[in-house]
């Protein structure tokens, strides 16, 4: 740990004192075109290529020092905009080629690990959506009024029992064939 760290130290050093961070910020806002979703998918796109070389920490700490500066002159408040590289940082773990957590869990139940890796990725799209839910809902960042955090708590809630309602198949009944489908 110490040694990533470390590394990590000198990588943020450089980029920070060498004013790459808004040089880095001024490109991804003009490669998006001003647009905060494309900007939240140019970061997820940074995250998950990261995630595939260095670990989850390193990961969210490089893309954070690129990608905060971005998303702030944007109009995402700090801890908002932390929340979502933060968020797409943890990608790396379950999405393939790397999907460590999948492998781990494929070897502990003996299954086949490409299988566990793409069901994994399948079930895992709706990690994508907590990010642009940071981005344009205030309360889900527990930003704003009491109203506006319930209101997301009560939208994360159903949407979350929703999408895990229609992935799982059960609601499929007597009309098994017509819509499902094995997952690989």
């Amino acid at each position: 740990i110490g040694a990533t760290v470390g590394i990590i130290g000198i990588i943020i050093g450089v980029l920070t004192f060498s004013g790459l961070v808004l040089t880095f910020a001024d490109i991804m806002i003009e490669l998006a075109g001003g647009s905060l979703l494309l900007t939240i998918l140019l970061v997820a796109l940074a995250s998950l290529v990261l995630g595939m070389g260095v670990p989850v920490t390193a990961a969210y700490l490089i893309t954070a020092v690129v990608a905060v500066p971005a998303l702030t002159h944007l109009g995402v408040n700090e801890i908002a905009a932390h929340m979502i590289v933060y968020w797409l940082s943890q990608d790396s773990n379950i999405t393939p080629p790397v999907c460590i957590a999948a492998f781990a869990g494929a070897t502990i139940a003996k299954a086949n690990m490409w299988k566990t890796a793409f069901t994994s990725f399948k079930f895992a799209k709706f990690l994508y959506l907590g990010p642009i839910l940071f981005g344009y809902v205030p309360g889900f960042s527990l930003d704003g009024s009491s109203t506006d955090i319930i209101k997301a708590f009560v939208m994360i809630l159903f949407g979350t029992w929703a999408y895990s309602w229609l992935l799982s198949g059960i609601w499929i009944g007597t009309i098994k064939g017509l819509f499902k489908r094995n997952p690989v």
